[in-house]
Order: structure tokens, then C-alpha cells, then sequence
């Protein structure tokens, strides 16, 4: 039996593979794919940062409180009303404790929140006066957009369209 050999691979042999010039390109491609994936990574940790300071700051449900004297009935000196905002499952809800008594609670729909991750959106509340009346009224700031409930006598209500335009004419010039 005989056993030849041949040589594989040799000058004339076609070899298998990428060409010469396709080297920087890889390199470039390689390098814009890893730019990407760091920028889609940092995003995705900032994100769950965030998400975890507003846990720390607003617990879950979302919720936010504000005291203040308001002119309503039951407050008294040391008594605020207290006002608590909650983001319950998209759904923000305002509670009054007039003068902090817990027996005389009202509630203050709010708007409801659509889009993904919204139950975990902060309500965030103050108090200031916006129609010049003298009495501090509700401010409900949820994604940079503000809800003015007046402070009327009754307590806190959403503004009728003529009190709105006159709103929107006073602090948008």
C-alpha cells in the first residue's frame, strides 16, 4: 500500500475567507454596534434608576402629600388641610382632609394615565394661588402637565371653561 501526500493550501489554492479590504470595515461596524449596545445598556440603567428613586421618594402606589392652610372650615390654628396624591393603577386620586380630620375626607378624581408604565408615573402636589382670589388652590403636576383645582368655598373643584380661558390668559401672556 502505498500513501501519497499533497499539499493543501498552497500558493495556487483558492483560499476561504473575507477579503483583505474588509478588515477596517469590520472594525468600524464592530465599533458603531458597541457604541449601540453601550447607549441601548446606560439607557436601560438609567431607566431602572429612576424607577427606583421615584420607589424611594413615592413609594408604590405612586403617592405625594402637601399641607397648607386653604380656608376650609375645619382647620384651626396647628390644623392644616392635608392633601394626599396617589397613582392608583393609572388613575390619580386626590383625598382632602380638611383641617387633617380624617372624618371629613373628600375625595378629587383626577385624570386617568394611558401609555405603558404609567401606574408609575409620580402625582406631585402644591399649592398656590392661580385665579388671584387670595386662596391657594391645587396644583396636580403629572408628566409636566398641570390640574388646577380652584379653592372655593365648597372646597376644591376643576375650573368651569370661562374661569379655564381666564387662567390660560393669566399666565400664558
Amino acid at each position: 500500500m502505498t500513501v501519497t501526500s499533497k499539499v493543501i493550501g498552497g500558493k495556487g489554492a483558492h483560499r476561504l475567507g473575507w477579503p483583505a479590504s474588509f478588515g477596517p470595515l469590520a472594525y468600524l461596524v464592530t465599533a458603531v454596534l458597541a457604541v449601540l449596545a453601550s447607549y441601548v445598556l446606560v439607557n436601560a440603567l438609567i431607566g431602572w434608576a429612576q424607577v427606583r428613586l421615584d420607589d424611594l421618594r413615592y413609594g408604590r402606589p405612586r403617592t405625594s402629600h402637601v399641607a397648607g392652610y386653604v380656608g376650609h372650615p375645619a382647620e384651626g390654628p396647628g390644623r392644616p388641610t392635608r392633601l394626599v396624591g396617589m397613582n392608583i393603577d393609572r388613575q390619580v386620586v386626590v383625598l382632602e382632609l380638611p383641617g387633617g380630620d380624617a372624618t371629613q375626607v373628600r375625595s378629587l378624581p383626577g385624570p386617568y394615565l394611558f401609555g405603558a408604565r404609567e401606574d408609575l408615573t409620580p402625582v406631585v402636589l402644591s399649592l398656590r394661588d392661580m385665579d388671584g382670589d387670595g386662596r391657594d388652590d391645587l396644583i396636580i403636576d403629572v408628566r409636566n402637565e398641570h390640574v388646577v383645582y380652584l379653592n372655593r368655598e365648597q372646597g376644591f373643584r376643576l375650573p368651569t371653561p370661562d374661569e379655564q380661558t381666564l387662567l390660560v390668559q393669566e399666565h400664558h401672556p
